[in-house]
């Protein structure tokens, strides 16, 4: 969905405090009933306005044969929660045009109160990921804490833990300035994305560059798991004409020490490899570099992925996460068109096959339940012929042989008949009947 801020500055307090009740109430429940939405908020006169404007706005919504009043909050209340957080500590004064999309993100320029231009990151898991939740129901129906938001909020949580301990190691990536809910705001780089470039002057030298990179960041401990073309930038130095690789995008970012380390290790390896042989058409003749090398003069005083997770980004958070990963899959974006940065159009075509995703998800869930219903029915209407049958068996076996049909058993339970008494009968009874209809004043 497209951020739309139009309506941002015409919240009253009130709404917000609603906001933040459905906000605060979708942490135990999918459907946030009314009531409890009045009573989080405070007020209990007025709710129902509020309601109304933040449903208008498209901030919250009902689910259709819900089995009590209730709404859930929507991708774009949880942008305005994020957006008026930001606002109030002086981060981000105004928002600009959109600058990129991704599988999972949307890339904004906004800027502080003093003017600077800065990037806007919002995470928005689930938005390509729900094509491949329908192979993967298990794990989305098993998790308590699951919601695509809360997946969303980890991942930006992740990536400013690991952009701020990176940053603080001289490694080439944005400065990161502050991050709110699924929100993150970074510095804006003046470059071009390595994807777009189409020759360079020194191939080797700039490859070598990336490999280093990729084994510097084994050393610390840690695994990009998506270095490719599309996560990484060319800053040209105006002065000196030098480029520097810089690196982006570290929601998937993974420790030496996971069981698959070793497997996204060569993975990012043999990305650039492939990138440059397609793009430059440059070969190296070296092989590697490889992952048991790499971690071989591992320090283990400065291992940064121990000191993100006591930062305040927790073990239990990145199982959350991985799991989700393991799940749904943060695919390679070079094996991927849809995370190239796409136009206003583009935008909305993704947007649309997310909004058509869920309803045919929700429309193959109905289906699989109509379609459990029948055969249940038809299951229950086989035992119940079985059961027949059975009974109707067993019926049959209780019943006593018939006696042999003789004239001796006919005479004695046949009775002669009167024939003559009966038509006696029949034209008594017909008489009758003229009599009472020409007394009713017709005939027949």
């Amino acid at each position: 969905m497209k951020l739309d801020s139009r309506q941002l500055r015409y919240l009253t307090a009130e709404d917000w405090k609603v906001l933040t009740a459905v906000e605060m109430g979708s942490k135990n429940h999918e459907l946030v009933p009314t009531v409890l939405i009045a009573q989080i908020a405070g007020k209990h006169i007025g709710v129902h306005k509020s309601i109304a404007t933040l449903a208008k706005s498209g901030l919250v919504a009902k689910i259709k044969n819900a089995k009590y009043d209730g709404y859930r909050l929507t991708y774009g209340g949880l942008d305005y929660l994020s957006l008026n957080s930001l606002r109030r500590t002086d981060t981000v004064f105004s928002l600009g045009n959109q600058i990129g999309v991704g599988k999972e993100s949307d890339i904004y320029v906004v800027a502080d109160p003093t003017g600077k231009q800065l990037v806007l990151k919002l995470h928005r898991l689930g938005r390509i990921s729900f094509r491949t939740v329908k192979a993967n129901r298990d794990y989305l129906r098993n998790k308590t804490t699951g919601s695509w938001m809360y997946l969303s909020r980890l991942a930006a949580m992740k990536e400013y833990a690991f952009m701020q301990v990176l940053k603080r190691e001289g490694f080439p990536v944005p400065e990161p300035i502050a991050q709110s809910r699924h929100t993150l705001v970074m510095e804006l780089i003046d470059s071009f994305p390595l994807r777009s470039i189409d020759n360079v002057s020194n191939p080797l030298k700039l490859y070598g560059e990336l490999m280093d990179l990729i084994v510097r960041l084994a050393k610390v401990g840690l695994i990009h798991g998506d270095f490719n073309e599309f996560n990484l930038l060319i800053k040209e130095d105006p002065v000196t004409k030098k480029s520097t690789p810089i690196l982006i995008d570290f929601p998937q970012m993974l420790s030496t020490t996971h069981e698959n380390a070793k497997w996204y290790f060569d993975r990012d390896v043999n990305c650039i490899k492939r990138f440059f042989s397609r793009q430059f058409k440059f070969t190296s003749d070296e092989p590697g570099p490889f992952f048991e090398d790499a971690i071989k003069d591992t320090d283990q005083n400065k291992r940064l992925d121990i000191e993100v997770e006591a930062t305040g980004f927790s073990r239990k958070m990145a199982k959350d996460l991985d799991r989700f990963v393991e799940a749904v899959g943060f695919q390679n974006e070079a094996d991927e068109d849809t995370a190239e940065v796409a136009e206003d159009e583009g935008s909305h075509e993704v947007d649309q096959d997310y909004s058509e995703g869920e309803d045919d998800e929700e429309e193959e869930e109905d289906d699989e339940e109509e379609e459990e219903t029948n055969s249940q029915t038809v299951q229950g209407d086989q035992n119940e012929d079985h059961l027949a049958e059975q009974n109707h068996t067993d019926s049959l076996d209780a019943v006593e042989p018939a006696p042999a049909l003789t004239a001796e058993n006919l005479a004695k339970h046949l009775e002669p008949l009167n024939l003559q008494d009966q038509q006696e009968e029949y034209n008594a009874t017909v008489e009758q009947q003229k009599k009472k209809k020409k007394a009713a004043g017709w005939s027949i």
